[in-house]
């Protein structure tokens, strides 16, 4: 239908500069690229302000040594010492999937002909970085234990009537973990940004339909609008957070074998 709005057309990836075709391969610089790049900036611009290493910080410097301080604390927690070696790797990880969650809520599409696009509403994208993160766990595992590490399937005090059926159990749950990293941060970003869109709709046809009842549809969808905003960036901090400290578990696990 004319003028219908579809939740899922902000989802789509698309070139922007045209399609680039090399030897068969679609080599397009897409949306989806773009916006990779923005959050590798606003990371960059970032990091500048945490290098100046002033004898008074400034409240830059004092934000990045804070995120920095929370990444070796969450290290130190839940690996012990040797967490401090995969700090820089959590600190990026984390500081992506923020910068990433939070620049894919950035209203652009109130300048016309901008949209903003949430790369962690691709389950490529959140997949590319769970199996990332689940190859470090695995190099880390079999380079400090080798074979043994195939013991972290096998609990502690278990009967050895029940390893035939603990053993199974325990590594298919292993192996489920970059699957739920993945799908959890993807199914949590798409959702809230397919409620704001149609929560939106809501407004634009509530405004269109005329009649007493089409104000007060657009006025609630409105309030509705700025409570799930809300929302999202709770969860965009949040959905960061779970996503780097299951890795910082499961780097444990591979440390400690526990």
């Amino acid at each position: 239908m004319a003028g219908e709005i579809d939740p899922m057309e902000q989802f789509k990836v698309e070139p922007v500069f045209g399609n680039m075709v090399v030897g068969g391969y679609d080599l397009s610089f897409t949306n989806s690229a773009l916006f990779m790049f923005l959050v590798l900036g606003a990371l960059w611009v970032f990091m500048i302000g945490g290098m100046k290493r002033e004898l008074i910080p400034g409240r830059w410097q004092v934000a990045v040594e804070s995120v920095v301080g929370f990444i070796d604390d969450m290290m130190r927690v839940n690996i012990g010492p040797e967490g401090k070696q995969f700090a820089p790797y959590m600190f990026s990880l984390f500081m992506f999937i923020l910068l990433a969650n939070l620049i894919g809520v950035l209203p652009f599409a109130i300048v016309p002909g901008l949209h903003t696009f949430a790369v962690t509403s691709h389950i490529t994208v959140t997949a590319v970085l769970a199996v990332f993160s689940f190859g470090i766990v695995l190099a880390v595992g079999f380079w400090r234990h080798g074979l043994h590490f195939f013991s972290l399937f096998v609990p502690h005090g278990a009967p050895a009537w029940l390893m035939p059926i603990i053993i199974p159990v325990e590594f298919v749950s292993f192996m489920v973990r970059p699957f739920s990293l993945g799908l959890r941060l993807f199914v949590a970003m798409t959702a809230g940004h397919i409620l704001l869109e149609v929560f939106g709709s809501f407004v634009v046809q509530g405004l269109n339909a005329g009649g007493a009842l089409g104000p007060i549809v657009s006025l609630l969808s409105f309030v509705m609008i700025i409570g799930v905003s809300a929302l999202e960036l709770l969860v965009c901090a949040i959905q960061a957070y779970v996503f780097a400290l299951l890795t910082s578990l499961y780097l444990n696990d591979a440390v400690h074998l526990h």
